[in-house]
């Protein structure tokens, strides 16, 4: 069969069982056609082939996002950014531009202040160690209402969240000295004489206050939500990603989002979305309902194509207040991209899940609080060739992970935060004894449960998360948090690949380059199995290919 398209002359990483290196690769229309030498594979040429010299450079299959939150990414250009700012002068000096760009009267709302992608040390950062008022704000943008938004707190994994609105914009939101706080978490602060200051201080993950007390403030329309979602794709395929399954579920409005490109056909990142339901009142009777609205949708392997499919749903437990207060905004979800009241008392959910394992309906949850209700349902509708989902890993002990085996639950992980950041402070509350509890990944593996890699979007590659599990380093000590629990690379790989693949019941189609499979391939920047170990978080994609288009790099599109 004569190929459209040959990489040759590098090293490629096909990850398929054995694992073998090969030297070039073959691609018709959509397709692998062949994997192997390079002289075997240029033969395969013809007239209007197009050839790409590797130059020694590595391939791999595309990197599978096992729980991406990608539609986010691009919303964080929709608002300016006070990134690089050091004072709170430099602060206004970047609101005073913003004003004389606009008209009088429109809404000037920015970004958290802090620089991305985990919006670290605020207000540390800033010279005066403190964050603007209202008045200070009001000397550069007296005629627009000024909101400095709060960052999706799950971006730093630190509390609390800060928000800041100058007067204009607390005018319009109704707020004064009167105003009473939507919930115990949060704080209007205010001055000596009792007047809100315009800093608003929440102790949740979750922003709050702009789902509520500055509701007033302009949101993300639909529109923007497309154009943001085009803009996520580019920069996930910059790094060598092209799927992603969006694990805490989607939201009505980012499955319309999703939909809209999809028909435009302009997905350049495949993507499998659980359903984050709103459950409304919780009644049993509505919930029933709503399961047998979506079940034609949702059960089984879902709906959907070789891009764009919607299958199972995210399960939580534990309706909680301040959630009760973000619902009041649905079905606008701000940066959550899944519904505020999702959430059943756990009596309720019980009943749901043996509901959905009935239905063949798939379930996620985050961590391994249902790992019980897991087993209660299995007990009585058996679950294991469905393939249930526990995200977001932290700690597991050795019988938590026999009993994720003996359920055939899949796992995914979150080592930004486990690991990275908290790695220490999971190791100080476990005791050194039990510390091989911490992300036990290679105790996973070795009890044969599927563990496939995640970024959360904080940030974006997947070499993070790979560069995670062969280091296992937390950012503030250096040290190693249970290296006994490290992955080899090869192992790093199959986790970001065929294992995010397998998550999707698409091992079959994706997820290593072998002859059949459909052609997602990254070109990269550097061998993540020759490199040195600190270098694979900095690896990125020289070139994208999805389904044998380049959709990212030099080429014909």
């Amino acid at each position: 069969m004569a190929a459209d398209l040959i990489l040759h002359g590098g090293t490629v990483i096909t990850i398929d069982p054995a694992f073998r290196l090969a030297e070039a690769v073959a691609v018709a229309d959509d397709r692998i056609i062949a994997v192997g030498r390079t002289a075997e594979i240029r033969a395969l040429a013809h007239g209007y082939t197009c050839l790409i010299d590797l130059g020694g450079r590595a391939v791999m299959p595309g990197l599978i996002d096992a729980h991406a939150h990608m539609d986010r990414e691009g919303l964080k250009s929709i608002c300016p950014s006070l990134a690089g700012a050091r004072s709170i002068d430099d602060v206004l000096q970047r609101i005073e531009a913003l004003a004389r760009e606009s008209a009088p009267g429109a809404w000037i709302v920015t970004m958290p202040l802090g620089d991305p992608p985990y919006y670290s040390d605020v207000p540390k950062n800033l010279a005066e160690g403190r964050f603007p008022t209202r008045w200070e704000l009001d000397r550069v943008a007296p005629r627009n209402p000024v909101y400095i938004r709060a960052i999706w707190g799950y971006w730093r994994h630190t509390l609390p969240l800060v928000s800041i609105a100058n007067s204009e914009a607390l005018r319009l939101a109704g707020i004064t000295r009167e105003t009473v706080p939507p919930w115990e978490g949060v704080t209007i602060e205010k001055d000596s004489r009792g007047e809100p200051t315009g800093v608003f201080v929440e102790q949740t993950y979750v922003p709050l206050v702009e789902l509520s007390l500055m509701a007033a403030a302009p949101r993300f329309t639909h529109a923007e939500r497309v154009d943001a979602l085009r803009e996520s794709m580019r920069i996930y395929n910059g790094t060598g990603t092209t799927s992603v399954v969006e694990g805490h579920g989607a939201a009505e409005e980012i499955l319309r989002a999703y939909e809209e490109v999809a028909s435009r056909r302009e997905l350049t990142v495949r993507a499998h979305l659980f359903r984050s339901p709103s459950w409304g009142g919780g009644d049993p009777a509505s919930i029933a309902a709503r399961l047998d609205a979506g079940q034609a949708r949702i059960a089984g392997r879902g709906t959907g194509d070789a891009f764009l499919r919607v299958a199972g749903l995210v399960a939580e437990a534990n309706p909680t207040p301040d959630n009760a207060v973000r619902a009041r905004a649905m079905p606008y979800t701000g940066w959550a991209g899944f519904s505020y009241d999702a959430a059943l008392d756990p009596s309720t959910l019980r009943g749901v899940l043996l509901d959905a394992a009935r239905r063949g309906i798939r379930v996620a949850s985050m961590g391994k609080d249902l790992l019980d209700l897991y087993m209660e349902v299995n007990r009585v509708v058996p679950i294991r060739d469905q393939r249930w989902v526990i995200e977001h890993i932290s700690t597991l002990t050795p019988d938590e992970i026999a009993r994720i085996r003996d359920l055939g639950v899949v796992v995914t992980t979150h080592t930004g935060r486990y690991l990275f950041k908290e790695g220490e402070i999971l190791r100080a509350r476990v005791g050194a004894a039990a510390e091989d509890s911490i992300v036990p990944l290679r105790s996973l593996r070795d009890a044969g449960v599927h563990v496939a890699l995640a970024t959360d979007n904080v940030p974006t590659s997947l070499f993070h998360p790979i560069w995670h599990v062969v280091a296992r380093l937390d950012r503030s000590s250096g040290r190693a948090i249970a290296g006994s629990q490290r992955l080899s690379r090869e192992a790093a790989l199959r986790a970001a690949t065929t294992e995010g693949a397998y998550l999707t019941f698409a091992e079959s189609d994706k997820g290593s380059l072998e002859p059949g499979k459909l052609a997602d391939l990254v070109v990269l920047s550097d061998n993540p199995l020759t490199c040195d170990e600190e270098r694979i978080k900095d690896i990125t994609a020289d070139l994208t290919i999805v389904g044998g288009r380049i959709v990212h790099g030099p080429g014909p599109r």
